[in-house]
């Protein structure tokens, strides 16, 4: 007894002394948290499946977009394209002080070339699909008219994500909870504990929330370049409701409960590989050099690992403020939209006419057809393009499979479709936009190591678990 009393003594005295935090900014910390959680991560009934409130905010939002003479988010879409291209060229020829003197407007309206081309074609294709004028392989619903949609989808949703983000990311929710979990979430995908916010995100909500939520945290100084890279390219799985929409949509939706466990599995295993093996374990892991670090999950001696979270929490809330989360969700809107929509538009229209108007996908995709008959997938031939084609948008290799007579191989590609998470229009593009250094080489990579992980893996899960 006289020993359990002095070891307790002994760690009192070698307790580190925590910086004290206002009972003030606890109830911050906790009503922030409370509204963020209830948003981003708790399913509630939605129909016959399961969402979460922030889709329902979204869906809502987008409903406003559309009104019967005219859909406001597609004219939303033409306007915002013209503006950023109109003044990117006025700003290269004129330079106005109003944009020079303000950091934010130089950087946005001061592209790099490919960015500029890129606002330049998506101008031309944005007109020509919104007035359905033009060559019919620019503006068709497979090509210009299928980024056009996937456009307005963005406007609804990084709208409402820009602003009720910083609920998740500013008032110290992901500091709690990482220093709870990170012993777990370390040793298993080489990330810290905050990424489970991403990964809950993403896989209750969506993909591109969190993407957009990973980048963030990158660009404020709480992942490394290696940390985000690799989040953002293992943690970005599209929600559950989109996976029940695929499921329906190539016909297994009687099989959805088992279809999803698959995936989810296969998405942890992969998540594993892959942030282990190059290009994602190659890169530094250096902070923004604008930020710096700013994570500490690091507990000290002698402080139990809810005090240190809280505490940590408690700091993290006080330097947040509404007029922060305004100003922040303002320059994540506005890059978003003046960056991003015009690279949708240009590259994904471009990508699309390949896959509609030329023979590349099935020429360049047939290792990939000798790869899956060897893992005993059926009509691999047939099949081989899905397997590459979901680089550029995650929508086509359903589409592509919808109508393919074999059940089982249906089942396979379209749960390999939703695992590749590289979708060059949407959390691609996500990536690419943000500081992380990352580029199209990269995400190339990290797709085709996670085809080929995929490809094995559903059929193994399949055959052992699925009955047709």
């Amino acid at each position: 007894m006289e020993e359990m009393k002095n070891n307790a003594l002994a760690e009192e005295a070698t307790a580190v002394e925590l910086e004290p935090v206002k009972k003030k900014n606890i109830w911050k910390f906790v009503l922030a948290s409370v509204v963020g959680a209830f948003l981003f991560l708790v399913p509630i009934p939605n129909g016959t499946t399961f969402t979460i409130p922030i889709g329902m905010v979204i869906d809502w939002v987008a409903g406003l977009l559309e009104l019967e003479t005219i859909n406001l988010a597609s004219l939303l879409v033409l306007v915002f394209i013209t503006f950023s291209t109109i003044v990117t060229i006025i700003n290269m020829i004129f330079k106005p002080a109003i944009i020079q003197n303000n950091e934010s407007m130089k950087k946005l309206f001061s592209p790099t070339p490919l960015y500029f081309i890129s606002r330049l074609i998506g101008l031309v294709v944005v007109y020509m699909a919104y007035f359905n004028v033009g060559p019919e392989m620019i503006r068709s619903g497979a090509t210009g008219g299928s980024m056009l949609g996937v456009s307005t989808t963005l406007i609804s949703v990084v709208m409402c994500i820009a602003f009720l983000m910083p609920l998740l990311t500013d008032f110290g929710i992901m500091e709690f909870v990482g220093v709870l979990i990170r012993k777990v979430v370390k040793p298993l995908f080489t990330v810290p504990g905050r990424s489970a916010i991403d990964l809950m995100t993403s896989w209750l909500g969506a993909s591109n929330a969190a993407a957009i939520l990973t980048t963030r945290q990158y660009e404020t100084g709480y992942y490394s370049a290696r940390e985000a890279a690799t989040i953002s390219m293992n943690f970005s799985f599209v929600s559950i409701p989109f996976c029940f929409v695929i499921a329906k949509l190539i016909g297994v939706d009687e099989k959805f409960t088992v279809f999803y466990l698959i995936n989810l599995i296969c998405g942890v295993l992969m998540a594993m590989i892959v942030s282990r093996i190059p290009p994602l374990s190659r890169i530094p892991d250096t902070y923004d050099e604008i930020a710096g670090k700013q994570i500490n999950e690091e507990m000290p001696e002698g402080v139990s690992k809810l005090k240190w979270a809280l505490n940590l929490a408690g700091h993290r809330a006080e330097g947040a403020t509404l007029k922060g989360v305004a100003k922040s969700g303002l320059h994540v809107y506005s890059s978003m939209f003046l960056d991003l929509i015009p690279v949708v538009m240009a590259w994904g229209t471009i990508v699309l006419i390949l896959v509609e108007y030329t023979p590349i996908f099935d020429f360049v995709s047939i290792p990939f057809g000798w790869y899956m008959d060897l893992v005993g997938i059926e009509g691999a031939k047939e099949v081989a393009p899905t397997a590459l084609v979901g680089f550029s948008d995650m929508y086509i290799p359903p589409l592509m499979l919808a109508d393919y007579a074999i059940e089982r191989t249906r089942f396979i590609m379209g749960s390999v479709s939703l695992l590749q998470i590289i979708y060059m229009t949407e959390v691609g593009l996500i990536v690419l936009k943000s500081r992380v250094p990352v580029n199209v080489g990269h995400l190339f990579l990290v797709f085709i190591e996670r085809t080929i992980i995929a490809i094995p893996l559903v059929t193994l899960l399949t055959n052992l678990l699925v009955t047709f």
